[in-house]
Order: C-alpha cells, then structure tokens, then sequence
C-alpha cells in the first residue's frame, strides 16, 4: 500500500466524509435505486412505485452500512421531474443521509436541482454529474440551485484512458476550452467527487483503477467510479449463474477500493447484502496495510467494528 505525498481533501456532504489518505476513511457506498427497468418501479414517467419493497432496500442498505461502518448514500434516478417529487419525498421520509439525484435526461437533472434547492435539500444532494456533455442549460441549472456538492465524470472519448482524463478535468484537453475542475468551481461547486466513467471490458475498463491512484495524487480530491458497468456490461458473465455474477461485481468493487477509491457507485441496491462485506473486507486490508506508514483508520472504520 501507499501514503500519497500530496494532502488529500477531505470533502462532508450531509455528515458523510469522502477522502483523505488510503486506510484513513471508510468508503462511501452508494446503492442506486428506482434505476432503469428496476422492478419495484410501476411506472417510471410519473414516479410510481412499490413503497413497501423501496423502504425495504433502503432500510436494508441502512443498516449494512451501520453494521458495517461503510457510509452510505442513496442514489436515486429519475425519468422525469414528477418522477424525481414523488421519489424525493419518499427519500425525504426514510433515509437522512446524503442523496445523488441522477437522469439520463439533461433537461430532467437541471430541473431536479432546482427542485432540491426549492424542497431544502441541496446541503445534502450530489449532483451527478457535470460532464463533456453538460450544455449551457445544464450548467445554468445548476448554478443557480443551492447544490454545491458534485461528482465530475471525467470520461473522454476523443482520448479514452488516464490522460485524455486528466486533460478534461484541469484544461479541457483538445476537446473544450476550460477543464471540468474549473468549471465546476465556477458554477458554485464546493465538493467536487471525481469518476473517470467506466468504459466495457475490453475497451479499457481497467484504466479507471490506475486513474484513480493517478488522479488523488495529482489533484488530491476524492475520486470513486461504478466499476459495476464493466462488470454488467460482460456479455461472457452474463450468461453465468447469479452466484459467480455477484462474486465478480464483490471482486470488481473490492479492486477499485484497494486501488485508493474513496466511493463506489455499487449498481443496484439490491446488491447491498454482498457489496457491503466486500467494501469492509477491503477498507480493513487496506488500514491494516498502512499501519507503517502512520495512517490511523477514523472512528467507526471497520476495522475496529468487526475485527
């Protein structure tokens, strides 16, 4: 393991900490719900779900996340603004921690924050995400809600891998004028959660584990990604039983943590009962690895609540 020689931020979102050396945080879990074709969903225009299974996934991440010490935080996607009330105020109602608010649609995320900042929630939203592909509308949005907590996709197509990376978020690279980083700080952002995007095996999928130890050195900020999509997207895996398909997301997710990941976008929350342990398992090799390097595990880490 290692120590970083630049200082690494620490960034609080609602109470929840992303950062900081490896060994010294616990990572951040965050568990998806009302995703695409997610089944507790009847209907995903307007919104409408089955309460009683959704409450179930949360409170089940909920309390993984006490049992274990992992932070978590509740990812939701939306199809579109009504969808985003009805599942905002059911988030409202059973669960405190901090919130992703996520679409497909740019039109829809701009309007979910400003919808946020209108309910009194922005100080505990991530906005997910600014990107190469964030319009003027977008960013306008954005702006002028009260959100200040974002997660910088620093996917880059015209040059895939760690360096069109880094090019995107610091100047713009050969594709934009200014980079991600300053953008975001321009639009009133203040924690700024880095995810270079995960591309398909085969296409480069593990460059988002060398980017991620790349990255905290050079800029010091917290970074993550959704290793989940290389392992979803694995035409190969698809055709396996459920057991071998969860131990590789387990192993994909447990490889992205020991690779200095300060949050993992798991997927589906449902897969919570096996992320979970796997994070542990991971946080607590990593703190006990780092012992010598005078790196000391935060109160609640799980390392001191399951060894």
């Amino acid at each position: 393991m290692f120590r970083f020689k630049r200082e690494q931020s620490i960034v609080n979102v609602a109470g929840v900490k992303f950062g900081g050396q490896p060994g010294e945080l616990p990572t951040v879990l965050c568990g998806t719900i009302f995703y695409q074709g997610h089944k507790v969903v009847q209907d995903e225009e307007r919104g409408l779900f089955n309460r009683a299974a959704a409450e179930g996934l949360v409170a089940r991440q909920a309390e993984l996340s006490e049992e274990t010490g992992c932070p978590a935080v509740l990812h939701l996607y939306a199809r579109s603004i009504e969808a985003f009330l009805r599942y905002l105020d059911f988030a409202e109602e059973v669960w405190s921690g901090p919130l992703i608010i996520d679409s497909a649609d740019p039109v829809t995320r701009g309007a979910a924050a400003r919808l946020v900042s209108e309910l009194g929630y922005a100080d505990k939203t991530i906005y997910n995400s600014i990107s190469l592909g964030t319009d003027e509308a977008e960013a306008q949005a954005l702006k002028e809600s009260e959100i200040d907590s974002v997660i910088i996709l620093a996917y880059n197509p015209a040059k895939p891998g760690v360096d069109g990376s880094l090019g995107v978020l610091e100047t713009g690279g050969s594709v934009r004028e200014n980079g991600l980083i300053p953008q975001a700080r321009d639009l009133g952002m203040v924690n700024l959660l880095i995810d270079p995007g995960v591309v398909p095996l085969g296409n480069g999928a593990g460059s988002a584990l060398r980017f991620s130890v790349v990255a905290k050195a050079r800029l010091g900020l917290p970074v993550g990604s959704g290793i989940h999509n290389a392992v979803s997207a694995w035409p190969w895996l698809r055709q396996k039983e459920m057991a071998t398909r969860r131990c590789c997301d387990a192993a994909a997710a447990a490889m992205q943590l020991l690779s200095a990941g300060d949050f993992l976008l798991y997927g589906p929350i449902e897969n919570a009962d096996f992320i979970f342990p796997a994070a542990a398992l991971a946080d607590i090799l990593v703190a006990e690895a780092v012992r010598d390097l005078d790196i000391w595990p935060a109160a609640g880490h799980p390392l001191q609540r399951l060894v």
